[in-house]
């Protein structure tokens, strides 16, 4: 078989990034190399002409995730005209809902990852993103009167710690009358405090 071109590396770097990404959210990253690749329609050879180690792909993958919730909201914020208050509302309806909590694979890298981040040795790159990536997703969620005053680092904290956690409890208590009632709960307490 022949060398593959430059830009078909590319796109099959990207296809494994896409890949475990989906996978790492909806599965953990203990996911197999083997599977992985199979997952992505590649070869397991083909994963170490594109990375160093399994390890190496976790660190992108979890910058990946990071850069595409960076992303969400800033397109939120812009679908709303720049009011903040109105797209942070819009996102804790679609966080909070059962399609998101049904849906890990495309769903936040906060809830997904944490056991496996935490787990990780403290030194990985992957830590350092996912810890860039909780305070930046915090300061999204800042109530908007304390954004320009600095001070909003614990009521954004305060928010995600509610959504993360309802997510987390709801999707371990699905198929149970509970899974909702924790979604809702969170809800209330996010939507009707503020």
């Amino acid at each position: 078989m022949g060398r593959v071109s430059q830009a078909q590396a590319e796109e099959n770097r990207r296809r494994v990034v896409d890949t475990a990404s989906r996978l790492f959210r909806e599965q953990g990253t203990h996911v197999s190399v083997a599977d992985l690749m199979k997952a992505a329609g590649l070869t397991h050879g083909a994963f170490y002409k594109q990375f160093a180690s399994k390890e190496a792909l976790v660190d992108e993958v979890t910058a990946h995730v990071f850069d595409e919730v960076a992303r969400r909201n800033v397109a939120g914020l812009d679908r709303h005209d720049g009011q903040r208050d109105v797209a942070q509302r819009a996102l804790i309806d679609a966080y909070l809902s059962v399609e998101h909590r049904d849906n890990a694979a495309d769903g936040c890298p906060v809830a997904a990852l944490a056991t496996d981040i935490a787990r990780g040795p403290e030194g990985r790159e992957a830590r350092r993103t996912y810890a860039e990536g909780v305070a930046d997703f915090a300061a999204f969620l800042a109530p908007a009167e304390a954004v320009g005053g600095g001070e909003g680092g614990e009521g954004g904290l305060a928010r995600l710690c509610t959504l993360v956690g309802a997510l987390v409890l709801s999707r371990a208590t699905q198929g149970s009358p509970l899974s909702e009632e924790i979604l809702a709960a969170a809800h209330a307490a996010l939507t009707e405090a503020g």
